[in-house]
């Protein structure tokens, strides 16, 4: 049987990226049990409330919600457990030192299959303030009208 490739996007931290600047992305794999694996492949999982830390040199992924898969048995996996993340050393101290900086957090922006691995998008990354927010969605906005102009100007 062939090997699946590619990349299939499981879940995604849509909203990350409109409450924080991303500085940073890093690519990590996950300590996961075999029915988390068989819950992900039927595609449910939510990052909204995630978020990575370092703790004692290893980096941990709290409060990502993988539902209970439904046909398990007394081997099912709690919803929100700690799943410890799979990095190279080096990467673990670089990301330690930018999150001794001020306002820096270590959030997950997407979960997926890199063929049968679970990778995990994580970025380090800034809050942004309440006017940060408004002046981005200003800024799509305008592109948006800009673009528009742009198409109705080409149908002339």
């Amino acid at each position: 049987m062939a090997k699946d490739t590619g990349k299939k996007t499981i879940a995604k931290n849509r909203k990350a990226r409109h409450d924080y600047h991303i500085e940073d992305t890093y690519e990590a794999g996950l300590v996961l049990t075999g029915t988390e694996v068989k819950s992900l492949r039927e595609g449910r999982a939510s990052l909204t409330d995630g978020f990575a830390l370092i703790f004692q040199g290893e980096a941990w992924l709290e409060n990502v919600y993988i539902p209970e898969y439904l046909q398990g048995s007394w081997t099912n996996h709690s919803a929100r457990r700690k799943r410890k993340l799979l990095l190279h050393k080096a990467e673990i101290l670089k990301i330690s030192h930018k999150l001794k900086e001020s306002g820096r957090t270590l959030i997950p922006l997407e979960l997926y299959f890199d063929g049968s691995r679970v990778k995990v998008e994580i970025a380090v990354a800034r809050g942004k303030k309440d006017w940060d927010k408004r002046q981005t969605l200003r800024e799509k906005q305008d592109q948006r009208e800009a673009q528009r102009a742009m198409s109705l100007r080409r149908n002339m």
